[in-house]
């Protein structure tokens, strides 16, 4: 009969050791009196230098039959010589309970096991520190080689495993002191796996009592999709999925990124988050232009795979609010796909249906009827208040700032003022508004998040508050009088054949430069002026720079995104792109070709119909 010989499992200890039975274990090191034998991480014995039989070196591996186990623990072992192959090996697996990640506060100083995933994986100096999640919660694993040695190197991001160790506390913050950690594979793995699946699919799942804070179709039509935009955001917290949210730099999509970042900061602290990780976890960059630019997926990329190789991060969630819905957007989804980020966006111009196929959620009120009036503003702040309910106090105006900053005529825009009555004025929204856009100026591409905070009274500081704005909207108009007292002179008016009057402004020859207010600004200020001054008529206002021309159309029935794709059909030269909403956008086209292309434009406006105003 073949003899059985035992390998001790991981996390078993002296209790699973039984007399009599024969074990492979490793030498551990060398006394007068004996050999010191492990039989696993947690359990040793001693082999006395009378019942030793060959000469071994440490860590050698060696077959040992258990004399004696003493009252006290300690264990006598005898060493036996027996021939390869005339012996079955058989593992001795430790029935445990595993513990929740969550309880290990409850089991400080005690030995616990967890099966989880590992979601981030980062070598310090001294531990390899492994980031795992179970179904209720996360924490870090350190396990300790050498200094700086990564620890376990099989095990990879994604990687199921059982972990045993301790649970203690380190800076203020728990962690488990890891004895010995294996990956499960198969069946084993793919039961773990589906049960924190199961459970982290209902954590994601956004509060069923939230609805719209207004009566509306639009939002009501929306509001599956933007639960789903929500859960997946919820999710990523949940796995330590870091998240970048990419917005517009104006005031509306500002409104709705810091809606968001509110409640996804806030939400990481709830479920146990560092708030010195912030800025690994989740951040906000602005975008110069209402799409996702090849420089802004560029700066992306470049942070995303530095902090993967960095802090062992996975890659990131991208969130785009106030753009990502256009064919513009196109170039950057490609470079998104080649890594097979997840991408999500939050918009409100109007949408190219050939982009969904790279997006997992894509809100916007032109799939359920809706138009650009229900600002990414509105949408951004419905959504944060599915993320978190709890700073729903906080963002409560934010919809109304969005709403006259995008000048939006949808009636969701009065229902948001009449939730702020007695807080907030329209007239004090729209200087939020102004300030938000003469900061976001000066701040290029920083998100600005505490000057932000005060200039929309997040963190109710009053008087702060107040004293900001007032500065910045007074430096904001008088920047803003100054260009238009300098370009309304220069400025060249024609009518068209449907009654509507077309304005032409130099921003490049009769407008100061790098300075506030940018030209798409300079020409919504003159559309502005020009309006007031032609009340009732229908009126289109082209400012133009050597390269680029925007456009602000009232009572015209313009679809700019339409217009933008047939001149570039039809003029294959002038390299033409752009976009926008459907009567406020931007299109852009090589030097040489300036003036072909503005009469073009000016030729596709007078074929346009006009509203009754």
């Amino acid at each position: 009969m073949t003899e059985m010989v035992y390998r001790l499992g991981p996390g078993c200890e002296v209790d699973d050791v039984v007399e009599g039975n024969i074990y492979i274990g490793k030498v551990q090191g060398f006394a007068t009196f004996g050999t010191f034998v492990q039989l696993n991480d947690k359990t040793k014995g001693l082999l006395h230098k009378s019942n030793v039989k060959t000469e071994k070196k440490e860590r050698d591996t060696i077959l040992v039959l258990v004399n004696q186990i003493r009252p006290n623990g300690n264990i006598d072992l005898r060493e036996v010589i027996m021939e390869e192959g005339s012996y079955e090996t058989k593992l001795v697996s430790k029935k445990v309970v595993i513990s929740k990640l969550s309880d290990l506060r409850n089991k400080l100083g005690r030995n616990i096991t967890v099966e989880a995933d590992v979601v981030q994986i980062k070598q310090t100096s001294g531990p390899t520190i492994f980031t795992v999640c179970d179904e209720i919660g996360t924490e870090d694993a350190a396990a300790f080689t050498e200094a700086g040695v990564r620890s376990y190197p099989e095990v990879q991001l994604g990687d199921v495993v059982r972990i045993f160790g301790e649970a203690n506390k380190r800076n203020n913050q728990v962690q488990i002191e890891v004895s010995d950690m294996i990956i499960l594979r198969g069946e084993e793995a793919d039961h773990v796996r589906a049960r924190i699946n199961r459970a982290l699919e209902e954590r994601a799942e956004p509060p069923t009592e939230v609805e719209p804070l207004v009566d509306s179709e639009v939002l009501r039509a929306l509001w599956p999709e933007m639960r789903k935009l929500a859960k997946i955001v919820r999710r990523a917290v949940l796995t330590q999925q870091p998240i970048i949210l990419r917005h517009h730099a104006d005031a509306d999509g500002i409104c709705a990124a810091v809606s968001v970042e509110t409640a996804v900061l806030q939400y990481i602290r709830e479920n146990g988050g560092d708030p010195d990780m912030d800025n690994l976890l989740f951040r906000r960059s602005p975008s110069k232009a209402p799409f996702y630019e090849i420089e802004d997926v560029t700066r992306d990329l470049d942070m995303m795979l530095k902090d993967n190789v960095r802090f062992g991060q996975k890659f990131p969630l991208i969130l785009l609010m106030d753009n990502g819905s256009t064919e513009e957007d196109m170039p950057s989804y490609k470079m998104t796909e080649v890594y097979n980020l997840d991408v999500i966006v939050a918009d409100h111009h109007h949408p190219d249906d050939t982009i969904d196929k790279y997006l997992l959620a894509h809100v916007n009120p032109y799939h359920v009827g809706g138009d650009f009036g229900v600002t990414a503003g509105m949408l951004g702040t419905e959504i944060a208040r599915l993320i978190f309910p709890g700073i729903e106090k906080k963002i409560l105006h934010f919809p109304a700032v969005a709403g006259v900053a995008d000048r939006s005529e949808a009636p969701e825009l009065q229902q948001y003022l009449a939730l702020i009555e007695g807080k907030y004025t329209i007239d004090q929204c729209r200087d939020m508004a102004l300030a938000l856009d003469y900061e976001q100026y000066w701040l290029r591409f920083n998100d600005g998040r505490e000057i932000v905070k005060d200039i929309l009274n997040i963190n109710n500081a009053e008087d702060r508050h107040n004293r900001l704005v007032a500065l910045l909207v007074e430096e904001a108009n008088t920047a803003i009088n100054e260009q238009v007292e300098t370009m309304m002179p220069h400025v060249k008016e024609q009518v068209l054949e449907s009654g509507a009057r077309l304005f032409q402004a130099d921003v490049e020859m009769f407008a100061h430069r790098f300075t506030f207010p940018p030209p798409g600004k300079s020409s919504g200020e003159v559309h502005d002026v020009l309006c007031k001054k032609y009340a009732g008529e229908p009126i289109v206002t082209l400012g133009f720079g050597p390269d680029f021309a925007v456009i602000r159309s009232r009572g015209v029935l313009m679809n700019i995104p339409q217009m933008v794709r047939s001149m570039r059909y039809e003029m294959p030269g002038a390299g033409i792109s752009g976009g926008g909403h459907l009567i406020v956008g931007s299109i852009k086209f090589v030097e040489g070709m300036r003036s072909e292309v503005i009469a073009k434009m000016i030729e596709k406006i007078s074929e346009l119909g006009v509203e009754q105003l």
